[in-house]
């Protein structure tokens, strides 16, 4: 019984949460630390660039379409592959999900 406890979800979170954040104490005082605070410590590095006082907020309307793009054909080719084939109803579903995909990629490229 106590092994069970043991290794239920929430006790093994606390577990493993209480050993990371004593590792992370123990290893932070191996830490680098600097003897005196450099004026440009703590400014972001741009690789020798200075950056600009305003966020850059960059673009992602084009890599939202793929991204769904390669979400739906995941989730198809998992939930086509873990159906199994041994009754007829089961081959069904499996062809309306398909087809529900293909008509769930029309809708998003279609312009």
């Amino acid at each position: 019984m106590a092994t069970n406890l043991l290794l239920s979800p929430p006790i093994v979170f606390i577990i493993v949460l209480l050993i990371v954040i004593s590792l992370s104490n123990i290893l932070s005082k191996l830490a680098f630390k600097p003897k005196r605070l450099v004026a440009g410590l703590t400014k972001p590095y741009a690789c020798g660039e200075d950056i600009a006082s305003h966020m850059i907020q960059p673009d992602y309307t084009q890599f939202f379409p793929f991204a769904f793009y390669f979400t739906i054909l995941h989730v198809v080719a998992l939930m086509v592959a873990l159906v199994p084939v041994e009754t007829l109803e089961t081959l069904v579903i499996a062809v309306i999900y398909i087809f529900g995909a293909i008509i769930g990629l029309t809708v998003l490229y279609r312009r």
